[in-house]
């Protein structure tokens, strides 16, 4: 019988997220499950999820590293509430085009404010200043974020001191800044996994910088003030007993209704192409490839396998 290679489900159409907690996960019998202490298994269906959050109590074996790999699902590990990133599963890999395109961007200047720009545009639906330089469009950017959010506390009954937390301590935080953590955290979870699968490199950022989600941030900033963040506030207006939990099943119901994935990775683009620039060739004297990898069948950024 010939071999049939597996065909990931496109990033589109995958469920945003799961948060699994105190087992081990594992391969068994050709499915991916999590096991608690009694020995109870639960199939997580992770070729259709595109990243799974793994927190504090949780181990996972070779074979489930690599299916998730296989598949295109990215392993995030995380702390307390899922707000602290501590290590991720890479499921792709970027590729050497769009990487140095990615890079070519970040580097030069001028293209570098072309794009923050166009994030500036995509964020607040108006142009951006003309004649600014990107400090002073984030300077713009500051001042109408901390409105906003004042905005939304105001709308929803919440005291508000302003965005503090303690990355190190989550509970530290007051109810609505516990909540905005949680619900930003999830938004940055599904952003790295669509940057990841169109091909780029998460660290290479145009407004942020120096951190390993650099891109991760620009991107979510987008759009977190018209998906996850609202409905931060509300929740937090509520008082929840447990403000994580409510979050993340809230976060869940807004990626699927509005189809947050499928939106992603067209967005990444747009962004992108703002620096009107086609993707460097690679260098006349580069090495060609030894042996051609077979064509993909997963996203631009998966490996065949």
């Amino acid at each position: 019988m010939a071999f049939i290679p597996l065909k990931p489900i496109p990033m589109k159409d995958r469920v945003s997220m799961i948060f699994l907690q105190y087992g081990q996960i594992d391969v068994i019998d050709g499915a991916f499950v999590l096991i608690d202490k009694t020995g109870v298994r639960t199939h997580i269906p992770v070729g259709s999820v595109a990243c799974i959050m793994l927190e504090p109590g949780t181990r996972v074996s070779h074979a489930a590293a690599k299916l998730a790999a296989t598949v295109g699902t990215l392993l995030v590990w995380v702390g307390e509430a899922g707000v602290r990133l501590y290590a991720s599963g890479q499921p792709g890999g970027a590729r050497s085009d769009k990487l140095l395109y990615q890079a070519k961007l970040a580097l030069e200047d001028d293209l570098r404010l072309k794009v923050v720009r166009k994030m500036f545009e995509l964020r607040f639906g108006e142009e951006a200043p003309s004649r600014r330089s990107v400090d002073q469009l984030r300077g713009i950017e500051g001042s109408r974020v901390r409105a906003t959010y004042a905005m939304l506390a105001k709308q929803y009954g919440v005291k508000w001191n302003g965005r503090r937390y303690d990355p190190k301590d989550w509970a530290k935080g007051d109810k609505v800044n516990q909540c905005i953590s949680a619900a930003t955290a999830c938004l940055y979870g599904i952003t790295e996994a669509a940057i990841l699968a169109a091909g780029y490199a998460p660290a290479i950022g145009f407004v942020h910088t120096g951190k390993p989600l650099s891109f991760v941030y620009d991107m979510a900033d987008i759009i977190k003030f018209e998906t996850v963040v609202p409905k931060a506030f509300e929740i937090a207006s509520t008082n929840p007993s447990q403000p994580d939990k409510a979050v993340r099943i809230a976060c869940r119901d807004i990626f699927r209704r509005s189809n947050t994935l499928a939106r992603l990775i067209p967005l990444i683009e747009e962004v992108l192409a703002a620096g009107e620039i086609e993707p460097p060739p690679p260098p006349e004297d580069a090495q060609p490839i030894a042996i051609p990898e077979p064509k993909s069948l997963g996203e631009a950024g998966h490996r065949s396998g």
